[in-house]
């Protein structure tokens, strides 16, 4: 076969996907963080995209961080101005439905494109070091004498760890809507607060607090696991009797408009990511779980947890 001839169909057949992932040439990804540097969805975009281009699916990939309203800012930048895009990414997670939720934003998550789930952290709850209280238990007496009277600190309103107090109101016989949440814009916030004793119980992912459990400055009361997590010795909420779990799990979506081809060669490359070594030393070095889900299951999967977070914030008050 003539060289020219040769080149020319080789250019066809990646065109319409022949090749295999490896064969094509690397894409250069655009990947939206809808938060500031250095929180939870920060942290995961870059790991993704360090993963990306270490797998050799990617070439490049740049970042757009976008903070504010629980996601909302940044999913508006990237619905409006991503459309068709297949090479865009954006994370997301449990916080921007439950942002979703109690903004009620002019975009909508289902105007983008699901791919897939990556992880869930679970949240630890924790108590100032001078704390008059020692265990949930404590916690929970004086949320059934005084709900009003327990500060929670955490992330922003629906975030998991505001749901999670909820719930434990809810479970313990307590007023759900009557809780006393503090919602702080980022993890240093929420971390400078227990610190300084001006929240009753902070609540977080547990790779945030972790140095400062370990250095004795946050007692740990509870984690929202259903079981204790890996290497940590810290019971869960169902251990002390509260039948409570939630884990804040991330994922990513794309741009609206993608075809179907498309999406499913933006899935393959996140799924060939988290199957490197970069992904999994990721995992350990910031306490994730892996909990890998894609494609229609991923999209039904959103859709009912969505519904089931507007059950429990109504319930709550929250909306």
């Amino acid at each position: 076969m003539r060289r020219d001839t040769f080149l020319k169909s080789l250019a066809a057949m990646a065109a319409v996907g022949a090749l295999p992932l490896s064969a094509r040439a690397a894409p250069n990804v655009k990947m939206m963080i809808p938060a500031n540097p250095g929180g939870g969805w920060d942290t995961t975009g870059r790991a993704l995209g360090k993963a990306l281009t270490d797998a050799k699916v990617a070439d490049t990939v740049t970042y757009d961080n976008k903070g504010g309203a629980a996601g909302a800012l940044g999913l508006a930048q990237f619905v409006n101005g991503s459309k068709g895009d297949a090479n865009a990414l954006m994370v997301m997670g449990s916080v921007m439905l439950g942002g979703i939720i109690t903004g009620k934003p002019p975009v909508n998550l289902s105007q983008a494109t699901p791919i897939a789930r990556l992880t869930t952290e679970y949240n630890v709850f924790v108590l100032p070091a001078n704390s008059p209280f020692k265990t949930m238990k404590d916690v929970v007496e004086q949320l059934k004498k005084d709900p009003g009277s327990v500060k929670w600190g955490g992330g922003s309103r629906g975030s998991t760890e505001h749901i999670a107090a909820a719930m434990i109101a809810q479970k313990v016989g307590a007023d759900p809507s009557k809780i006393n949440y503090v919602a702080f814009r980022g993890g240093g916030e929420a971390t400078a607060a227990v610190l300084g004793g001006n929240v009753t119980v902070g609540g977080s992912g547990y790779s945030e607090f972790a140095e400062y459990i370990a250095a004795g400055k946050m007692k740990p009361i509870a984690v929202t696991s259903a079981q204790r997590l890996p290497g940590v010795d810290v019971p869960t909420l169902k251990e002390q009797g509260i039948d409570v779990e939630i884990g804040n799990w991330r994922g990513v979506y794309g741009a609206p408009g993608i075809s179907a081809e498309q999406r499913k060669a933006l899935t393959d490359m996140v799924l060939a990511a988290m199957k490197s070594a970069s992904w999994a030393e990721s995992l350990k070095k910031n306490d994730w779980t892996a909990a890998v889900l894609s494609g229609d299951a991923f999209a039904k999967f959103v859709d009912d947890d969505f519904a089931n977070l507007r059950a429990i914030m109504t319930k709550s008050g929250m909306v």
